[in-house]
């Protein structure tokens, strides 16, 4: 079961930054019962099929990231929520090898209750769609489209929750209200942000 995956091994040499991290990552994850495996382009380390931890590199840190983060106890406060919008991963940081290596009975002691958290099926309560603020410069475009409105409520909720976070993040209205008319017609075709 800890046997290197050698999809892994080719994604770690052709790592241009952060390869040391990430095979001493990787090494202090291999420990605990995880399956290896590459998804997203990024070791992921799985149990009996679903989703603990993930290795993963940014330009100023790597990071090792907890799918049910929003979980763990974090008695160290060291789980870092990367977004406001990220409900339920959890990342720990990195500069270089030395923290890494200086964390390691942390590391071990994080990634066995996330074991544990997944084994005892506990689930991140999620918010709803309808939770998050609809900036008022869209609400006022489905007030005055119904076929917008309409095609909106169509979508699927991670769908809308993508346009309410890209429209919510420009802090002109000017701004929103112009992405807001470039996306009009996908979201008339029914289709996401990134479809």
């Amino acid at each position: 079961m800890n046997r290197v995956n050698p999809k892994v091994d080719g994604l770690l040499r052709k790592a241009t930054k952060w390869q040391e991290e990430f095979e001493t990552l990787r090494q202090i994850v291999l420990a605990a019962p995880l399956a290896e495996e590459l998804k997203w382009g990024q070791a992921c380390y799985t149990s009996e099929g679903r989703n603990v931890v993930l290795i993963h590199g940014f330009k100023e840190y790597c990071a090792l990231l907890f799918f049910k983060g929003a979980l763990l106890k974090d008695p160290k406060h060291i789980l870092i929520q990367q977004t406001k919008n990220v409900q339920s991963a959890r990342q720990i940081r990195f500069a270089n090898v030395r923290e890494i290596a200086e964390m390691k009975p942390i590391l071990k002691a994080y990634i066995q209750e996330a074991i544990a958290v997944e084994k005892s099926g506990l689930k991140v309560k999620l918010k709803k769609t309808s939770d998050f603020k609809v900036p008022e410069e869209f609400k006022n475009k489905l007030d005055e489209n119904p076929s917008l409105k309409k095609a909106f409520a169509a979508l699927t909720p991670g769908r809308q929750r993508g346009y309410i976070f890209y429209f919510s993040a420009a802090k002109q209205s000017k701004t929103r209200e112009a992405r807001i008319e470039k996306f009009m017609l996908q979201i008339l075709k029914g289709k996401g942000l990134d479809d």
